[in-house]
């Protein structure tokens, strides 16, 4: 497992360092270059799916000790969710918290924004979490931080460590920064795949009206009538009724 996640993080997408930037180049300098470039990387992903798994993907390249990296995001019913791990490792320890009900990305979920844990064999908080993680996963230490709040959605970003004390201090302020730009880029994602879902809605049906309205030489509000009365006498979504007209070209009868 540990060759596997030296890979990961060896193919994780290449983070400006200090070294890379010349002897005048100063750890601020290269921080904020390092976060620059990851905004700049996250806002061109083309899917809400790609923009999270680019995240994990950078928040191991760029933290010092990290082995792996989730995302923990609540879903509309209230269920806790990992859409992406930038290894197995990371997806295990998300779930066997959801599991257990217990874990640092439930509390910067629930209760505060930053969760940091040196050790994990002398951890009280969530003991039976923690005997479990470090038996099963080899994991010791873990850094999670809230991804982003809103009345809708929020989660947290979690980073797995197999060593102890992997995330010190002086690390914290990086991994605030970068939680921030993923946070604004996936609620921007998010927003892109909303207006383009839509759309696509509005598109579909319309297209099913203008059936109705061609076939039963309907005007178009009598044509949504129709549909809407369909869709619910039937209980199917009118957006999947509207496609089953456009693809068949006929109503189904509820």
């Amino acid at each position: 497992m540990t060759q596997d996640l030296q890979q990961t993080k060896d193919d994780a997408l290449d983070v400006p360092t200090s070294a890379e930037y010349g002897t005048g180049a100063t750890p601020a300098t290269a921080i904020e270059s390092s976060i620059a470039s990851a905004a700049r990387t996250l806002a061109e992903e083309p899917s809400l799916q790609e923009t999270l798994d680019r995240t994990v993907e950078l928040a191991v390249a760029m933290v010092d000790g990290c082995d792996a990296a989730g995302i923990s995001l609540v879903t509309r019913k209230g269920r806790i969710e990992t859409p992406a791990a930038s290894h197995a490792l990371a997806r295990r320890g998300d779930e066997l918290q959801y599991a257990l009900n217990q874990g640092p990305c439930l509390d910067a979920i629930r209760e505060t924004d930053l969760v940091r844990t040196n050790d994990l064999a002398a951890e009280p908080r969530w003991q039976t979490w923690a005997d479990q993680v470090q038996e099963e996963l080899g994991v010791r230490s873990m850094l999670c931080v809230q991804l982003f709040t809103s009345e809708t959605s929020h989660g947290a970003l979690n980073l797995y460590s197999r060593s102890t004390g992997a995330f010190p201090a002086t690390a914290l302020s990086i991994v605030s920064t970068f939680a921030a730009v993923a946070a604004a880029a996936l609620t921007a994602a998010r927003t892109e795949e909303q207006l383009t879902s839509a759309v696509q809605t509005r598109t579909v049906i319309g297209q099913a009206q203008g059936i109705l309205m061609e076939r039963y030489q309907l005007s178009p509000q009598r044509a949504f009538s129709v549909l809407s009365r369909v869709s619910q006498d039937s209980n199917v979504k009118l957006f999947d009724l509207a496609l089953q007209v456009v693809e068949t070209r006929e109503l189904p009868v509820p």
